[in-house]
């Protein structure tokens, strides 16, 4: 129970689009998951894999082990090369895969769903939409939105993961689609498009617990969330469309996500949202917690 209503009870579970020859949650516990990911397999970190593995005799045929130091970064161990290339195919574009310091390969699978929603929600709109994507990582959920028809803004605060997303734009053939990519922080290129008098009718954000813009701006979810959702509303106003706020902070599930929609976009009523916890599933159905969402309409 939210403090403005109740939120949906179950999950959002990945969805069939991200099929098992291009995904799999093979098993997890102890703080860590084994995945195929295109039939290359990596035991990487997950704080919220709790309990046992259940298939322990599989462990073994991980292919790469993410290794975390003391700080954020860590490194990997490799039992052969990379494949080259990696990506997924999600039927309507291409992500690439390749491996990071922080143990990260550039898809989060949990997303998987929420990517199916956007597209929907796309489709049903009366014309074009142009969709705010904030903290955008490497765009799977820009991409989702462009193949479905929408005016997409791009925005992250690494040059880097920009480069990537548009490289995964051109993997799915969608360079020539009609997305902005912004290297900006987020709560700024908001402010300044309130100022500029532009307008969206969605927005997606999945912020994380902290960070820094590119002029090292500092970013603190619970200081920093409630004024950006607050200038979205704004910028949304008055023919918002959709609206999708995921997060994988501690502290943060489904209630906490809807009661901050109902406060800072839909002003103390949350009506036709949906909230609940984001997980993946292994094949024989163990679900592992990924995050919340709050979605609307739900």
């Amino acid at each position: 129970m939210g403090r403005h209503g109740k939120h949906t009870a179950g999950a959002f579970a990945t969805n069939p689009m991200l099929s098992t020859d291009q995904y799999e949650l093979l098993d997890f516990g102890r703080g860590r998951k084994l995945e195929n990911w295109r039939g290359f397999i990596l035991d990487r970190p997950a704080p919220a894999a709790q309990g046992k593995p259940a298939r322990p005799e599989l462990w073994k045929q991980a292919e790469a082990k993410f290794i975390r130091s003391e700080r954020s970064e860590g490194k990997w161990q490799r039992r052969k090369p990379w494949p080259n290339p990696w990506q997924i195919d999600q039927g309507d574009f291409q992500l690439e895969l390749q491996p990071t310091d922080f143990g990260h390969v550039g898809v989060f699978p949990e997303h998987a769903e929420t990517w199916r929603w956007i597209a929907q929600q796309v489709r049903r709109a009366p014309r074009p939409p142009k969709v705010l994507h904030l903290f955008a990582h490497t765009g799977g959920a820009t991409l989702a939105a462009a193949a479905a028809g929408a005016e997409v803004t791009h925005v992250d605060s690494a040059r880097n993961v920009v480069n990537w997303a548009r490289r995964n734009a051109e993997l799915s053939g969608l360079a020539e689609a009609p997305i902005r990519w912004i290297v900006e922080d987020a709560a700024k290129f908001v402010t300044r498009e309130l100022k500029r008098g532009n307008r969206y009718q969605a927005v997606i954000l999945d912020p994380p617990s902290y960070g820094h813009g590119p002029r090292g701006e500092a970013w603190k979810l619970e200081r920093s969330l409630r004024p950006l959702l607050e200038a979205c509303a704004e910028l949304t106003a008055p023919d918002r469309l959709f609206f999708l706020l995921t997060c994988h902070t501690t502290g943060f599930g489904p209630a906490e996500l809807e009661a901050f929609l109902a406060d800072c976009v839909f002003g103390a009523c949350s009506a036709g949202a949906r909230a609940a916890k984001v997980v993946l599933k292994t094949t024989d159905g163990r679900q592992m917690p990924s995050g919340a969402a709050a979605r609307w309409p739900g």
